[in-house]
């Protein structure tokens, strides 16, 4: 059985038997897998081969719509967003493109928590490819190492370049910082807005999503109280 048929069938099975059909998993932003979903073969094709498919497909979406390609606005289309795909919005599918990060010592022995706070990024809703827009914020407490501060911007770039739910997001972001920091004292706020609710379905473009990642200390009521503290606006 497939990794995602599992964990769909495990969703069935803690949600009181619940028949979730495809469309209610997308439409109810549920996710099946703490990992993004990449297939065994997802690197076989270079990057420029995927680009040369992609705009063959696209094409044909766009040829199936109705859209003439032979006009000088539409004709290039396919190509731009085959482009955009594999070396933009969705680069972060490729370990390649993973950032390079260095530590350093903590030589000014600061034990409290430093805060990273409205690191924006963009990101794609896996369940029908359009936008998620928003913001992290991140803490950690150092367990006697450091990273460059840019570097927590490069993570969150880096998990929100791909197919996405906010969820996931979340918590991968969390555990690369606690593997990187060899440290449980690590925490993330993610606050969006997700175009698959404000420009379709129910079209709410006031609500926002907010989900947390809490690790070792900042598991207590103060932390969680100071964190927030700290990123109020």
């Amino acid at each position: 059985m497939k990794q995602n048929e599992i964990m769909q069938n495990t969703l069935i099975e803690e949600s009181n038997l619940i028949d979730f059909t495809i469309d209610e998993i997308g439409d109810e932003h549920m996710f099946t897998s703490l990992e993004t979903p990449l297939k065994e073969d997802a690197f076989t094709l270079t990057n420029e081969e995927k680009k040369e498919k992609i705009s063959v497909l696209f094409s044909e979406i766009m040829d199936v719509l109705g859209l003439d390609l032979t006009d000088d606005s539409l004709k290039g289309t396919p190509d731009r967003v085959a482009k955009m795909y594999i070396e933009e919005i969705f680069s972060g599918l490729d370990p390649k493109n993973k950032p390079k990060i260095a530590l350093f010592n903590n030589t000014y022995k600061y034990h409290q928590m430093l805060v990273e706070k409205n690191i924006s990024f963009y990101s794609n809703c896996e369940h029908h490819f359009v936008p998620i827009i928003g913001k992290a914020h991140i803490a950690y407490i150092s367990s006697g190492k450091v990273i460059g501060l840019s570097k927590l911007n490069r993570i969150v770039q880096y998990y929100a370049k791909r197919p996405q739910v906010q969820e996931r997001l979340t918590n991968q972001i969390g555990k690369e910082l606690e593997n990187i920091l060899d440290t449980r004292d690590v925490a993330v706020i993610i606050e969006a807005k997700h175009l698959c609710v404000s420009s379709r379905g129910v079209k709410d473009d006031t609500s926002e999503t907010v989900t947390v990642y809490y690790g070792g200390v900042f598991n207590t009521e103060a932390k969680i109280r100071e964190l927030q503290g700290y990123i109020k606006d």
